[in-house]
């Protein structure tokens, strides 16, 4: 790779968009396939910020970030990845707020609802809470972006038994509420979205909400990049995102015969490779899938081993 190639403008400029979507654990570093405690006071030398900066991405989806929690050294994470990726045009949504107890029990809600930040810290209805520790998902981007748009997604309804980093056999969990970011970004060809979630550990639960999700972007502009750990494995995203769209789902198109609607633009999983554990990848849970584009867009698919984390990166480039 030439210096010109490694520039991420001169990558713009050639029409090339690096993306890649990271959960990094709260920033988390890992020890023989364990996460230990974030190192205090370690500012922009933090092993988050490192990670991130590794990446080079020009869009970049980041879940399980923490926003003033004690366990990650009361440091709004978002913002402190931004800084490390460069990228002046970024979102933290998070749809719960409460405070982390470092002992890994289930923190106690603290308020309902989605809430917004951005660079400036002051997003419509931060109001006087923007202090609350939170727990949520970041969308960041070094390309200009003409609009924001944010939901929550509803928690699943029973808990699932889950294995956790850091402890042996299955832990009995509740599910969470979760976040979805989209934004429309100025590409060198045009306008295009990008798409970030974490979606739920629950079987099931999940499809819902990546079905909710399609049906909430199906008005923003195309090609659309969707990123996140959808903590579904394999080719099952790809399949829930063409299925039919059935009557009754909000915001889709309707046949004539007002049984289901018009079948959905057709996406495509532009990366199968493993992303979990972080220490010996075996599963796909981190996907990078588009529509608008060929099923062979991408120019480059890497997972790079990182310090933080029990998943690896999944970074793809695509000509946008």
């Amino acid at each position: 790779m030439t210096a010109s190639e490694a520039d991420p403008r001169s990558r713009a400029h050639a029409g090339r968009v690096r993306f890649a979507t990271f959960n990094v654990l709260h920033g988390r570093p890992m020890r023989d396939g364990r996460p230990v405690a974030v190192p205090a006071g370690c500012g922009p030398e933090a092993p988050l910020v490192r990670a991130v900066a590794s990446l080079d991405a020009d869009v970049l989806a980041l879940q399980e970030l923490d926003r003033l929690q004690e366990r990650s050294g009361r440091v709004d994470q978002a913002r402190a990845a931004a800084v490390g990726a460069e990228a002046p045009y970024w979102r933290y949504a998070s749809a719960f707020h409460a405070r982390a107890p470092a002992d890994g029990h289930a923190p106690e809600p603290d308020e309902p609802g989605l809430r917004v930040y951005g660079p400036r810290e002051t997003e419509a209805g931060t109001g006087s809470r923007e202090g609350v520790p939170s727990h949520g998902i970041a969308l960041l981007s070094r390309l200009p972006v003409r609009h924001w748009r944010a939901r929550r997604l509803a928690p699943a309804p029973v808990p699932m038994p889950l294995r956790t980093p850091g402890r042996r056999g299955l832990t009995v969990s509740w599910d969470q509420p979760r976040a979805a970011l989209a934004a429309v970004l100025d590409g060198r060809h045009g306008p295009f979205t990008v798409v970030a979630l974490h979606l739920s550990f629950v079987p099931g639960w999940n499809v819902r909400q990546l079905l909710e999700v399609r049906a909430w972007t199906a008005d923003l502009p195309g090609p659309q990049v969707l990123l996140g750990d959808l903590n579904l494995t394999g080719a099952l995203p790809e399949a829930v995102l063409n299925s039919p769209a059935r009557k009754g789902r909000t915001g889709v198109r309707r046949t004539r015969s007002d049984d289901t609607a018009l079948p959905p633009r057709r996406w495509y999983d532009l990366a199968r490779t493993p992303t979990y554990p972080a220490h010996r990848p075996l599963v796909q849970f981190d996907h990078v899938l588009a529509t608008g584009i060929a099923a062979d867009a991408a120019t480059s698919v890497d997972t790079p081993p990182t310090d933080v984390s029990d998943h690896r990166p999944l970074v793809v480039e695509l000509p946008l």
